[in-house]
């Protein structure tokens, strides 16, 4: 990753892993692999970082609190409840909550397993 993004130290996160179904048998070449499902909470302040990129984990967000900044290419956008995004092979970005209250997201991604 060399887009030249610099996101600012990470902290005042909390991630939770709600389920997960592992893709052997399910999904032809899938063998390894799993769907996540993930609560992310970021406390007002708190960066969702460092700038990470979604190769080989393409996933979707959906905010149920607050409001959460995504950084990327250079430009930030701030989703609310509701609202979300898809985060592919191409998107290089980090997180951040300017808001005063907590913002929390479910996560749905493909994982290689652990």
């Amino acid at each position: 990753m060399s887009d030249g993004q610099v996101a600012p130290e990470a902290g005042g996160v909390t991630v939770e892993v709600l389920a997960t179904v592992d893709l052997d048998g399910e999904i032809e070449g899938m063998a390894g692999h799993q769907l996540r499902m993930r609560m992310v909470t970021i406390a007002p302040g708190g960066v969702f970082g460092p700038v990470h990129d979604h190769v080989g984990r393409p996933g979707t967000v959906y905010v149920l609190q607050g409001t959460i900044t995504d950084h990327r290419d250079g430009v930030a956008t701030d989703y609310g409840p509701g609202v979300g995004w898809p985060e592919d092979r191409h998107t290089v970005h980090w997180l951040e909550n300017r808001g005063t209250v907590p913002a929390v997201e479910i996560s749905v991604d493909l994982v290689r397993r652990d």
